[in-house]
């Protein structure tokens, strides 16, 4: 008798969410700065961005903030020639979102992939910025939001919903059933409460610069706990002391 074939082994991989993670700070924001000076936005429009920007890397991300920063991405980007924002992403990453990366982070994401697994980013910014920070890094690719664009002009809406809270679990699950990755012996990275839905369900799950109610979570759950925040302000400490010995 034939023997049965075998199933295909499962792989494995790593999830990664990107602002406050893998990103200091928003990454759509940072795509902004670039569409402004390209002449897409005002100034006053940046300058809002720009204080939910402060907000977003002081406190973390929130369900509220997210809202406030995705409906004034919508409404300013309503109207634009898709093909002219694509071609930005390059830029953005070299000016605005290379010079913002946790160096640490970025290595965690390598390293996993020198060991043979894939690596998702995952984030509620669009895909195309998510498809090109993976790239740039050298990853396997990137999950994010799909805004609408009809006759080559994005409409101000989405396709689907943003790719937030229970959202990255529903395509992380999906991305799974196609790629056979056991999520059972995979690994979530990410900073915000609101990715718990992702972080609970991997086998491996990491806190990146957690938000308090993370942290608090983690602790309870056991999980590893990585704070590049708190290693970045003492580095600085040691800098500024060692100017002033100097002199």
């Amino acid at each position: 008798m034939p023997k049965p074939a075998e199933k295909p082994k499962k792989l494995e991989a790593a999830f990664f969410d990107v602002d406050n993670t893998i990103l200091r700070g928003s990454s759509s924001f940072l795509f902004g700065k670039a569409a402004f000076h390209h002449g897409f936005f005002k100034r006053t429009d940046v300058w809002r961005f720009g204080w939910e920007q402060l907000r977003f890397i002081a406190r973390g991300e929130t369900a509220k903030t997210m809202t406030m920063i995705k409906d004034r991405a919508l409404g300013l980007i309503e109207g634009h020639d898709a093909a002219e924002l694509a071609a930005l992403t390059d830029e953005v990453y070299d000016n605005y979102i290379q010079p913002k990366l946790w160096p640490e982070t970025v290595r965690l994401a390598q390293q996993h992939i020198k060991d043979g697994r894939e690596v998702w980013l995952v984030t509620a910014t669009p895909k195309e910025i998510a498809e090109v920070i993976a790239h740039r890094l050298g990853l396997t690719g990137g999950l994010g939001t799909i805004v609408e664009a009809k006759d080559g002009v994005l409409t101000g809406k989405l396709v689907g919903e943003a790719l937030h809270g229970a959202a990255k679990r529903k395509a992380v699950r999906k991305l799974a059933k196609e790629r056979n990755i056991s999520l059972k012996r995979s690994f979530a990275y990410s900073d915000s409460v609101n990715d718990l839905p992702l972080l609970t369900l991997v086998g491996n799950a990491i806190t990146v610069n957690p938000d308090s109610q993370l942290k608090r979570y983690a602790q309870a759950a056991n999980w590893k706990i990585l704070d590049f925040k708190k290693r970045e302000l003492r580095a600085n400490k040691k800098t500024a002391a060692k100017k002033t010995t100097k002199k």
